[in-house]
């Protein structure tokens, strides 16, 4: 469906392109766009107003309630006053429906890929730096977030992981997405830890996000806690544990939010979750370093 007829998405719609081939991007605006190439697969795009040339991008990825428009209109008071372009691609549910894990092999569109075109785009109407970007991701985008980071650490400058519901562990004796074995379903990708590893990652959680509703409990996954806040602990630590035995300096640390629970709009208010993000992704929080736990 082109931008102009989508259904169920809120914000602006871009203006088409230009007939010499030129597209025009309003700045100071959260623009629903449709991807040229693909107009199935659509995104949200924030250009702030004094934004120039190679600006830093912003990536960031809905959970399940695919609140996309509702991230980017979160985060775009942080992307206008750092000068940062933002991108919230929109993954839906009959098309996309796997987007957690990547996007395998006949579970619909590789949201890998899906991310790279959209990029190319961006690259293309505002200028901003796409070849390595800030990724963020929620419950559901936070699986793809950090997933994407693993498969694709030369892409990510810093990445973001809030509320994750399970984890890929950097496990070679278990195949994707348990772990970092190659898997047939997602051709073309392979794991590198000594790549991986390096990325600064922040895993953040709610303190009582710790309810099983909507959690996948298959006997793979309980192995890694009871709850988000058992399994982000868990893996953050395995993360760090395979870092030392590279003999690398652990990249990965756990930041809890006291009271917090697993809706996105309490952790934003309540939570302070924008200042949180953008001082783990940019070093520009007005939190400081209370609540970390870098252990």
């Amino acid at each position: 469906m082109s931008a102009g007829r989508s259904r169920g998405l809120e914000g602006a719609v871009a203006p088409p392109a230009h007939p010499d081939g030129k597209w025009s991007l309003p700045k100071g605006q959260v623009l629903r766009r449709a991807r040229h190439d693909d107009p199935t697969q659509e995104y949200f795009v924030y250009a702030p107003v004094s934004a120039g040339a190679g600006a830093p991008l912003f990536v960031g990825v809905h959970g399940i309630s695919r609140n996309a428009h509702e991230l980017a209109r979160r985060f775009s008071d942080h992307c206008e006053k750092f000068k940062v372009v933002l991108v919230a691609p929109y993954f839906t549910q009959g098309h996309s429906r796997d987007y957690q894990r990547l996007g395998r092999s006949g579970r619909g569109p590789r949201a890998d890929a899906a991310l790279h075109s959209i990029l190319e785009e961006v690259a293309w109407l505002t200028g901003a730096a796409t070849a390595r970007f800030h990724l963020f991701g929620f419950s559901g985008g936070a699986q793809f977030a950090h997933r994407y980071a693993m498969a694709y650490p030369h892409r990510v400058a810093g990445a973001v992981v809030a509320a994750a519901g399970w984890y890929t562990f950097p496990d070679a004796r278990k195949r994707f997405p348990y772990g970092i074995r190659a898997s047939r379903d997602l051709p073309g990708v392979r794991f590198d830890p000594e790549e991986f590893l390096r990325v600064p990652i922040t895993a953040i959680v709610g303190e009582r996000d710790t309810s099983t509703e909507d959690l996948r409990r298959t006997k793979r996954v309980r192995g890694q806690g009871q709850d988000r806040v058992e399994r982000a602990k868990s893996w953050v630590e395995a993360m760090r544990t395979a870092a030392r035995a590279y003999h690398l300096d652990p990249a990965v640390s756990l930041d809890v939010i006291p009271g917090g629970d697993h809706s996105f709009s309490n952790l934003m208010d309540g939570g302070r979750l924008g200042d949180r993000v953008f001082g783990a992704l940019f070093g520009i929080s007005s939190t400081g370093a209370a609540g970390n736990d870098h252990g």
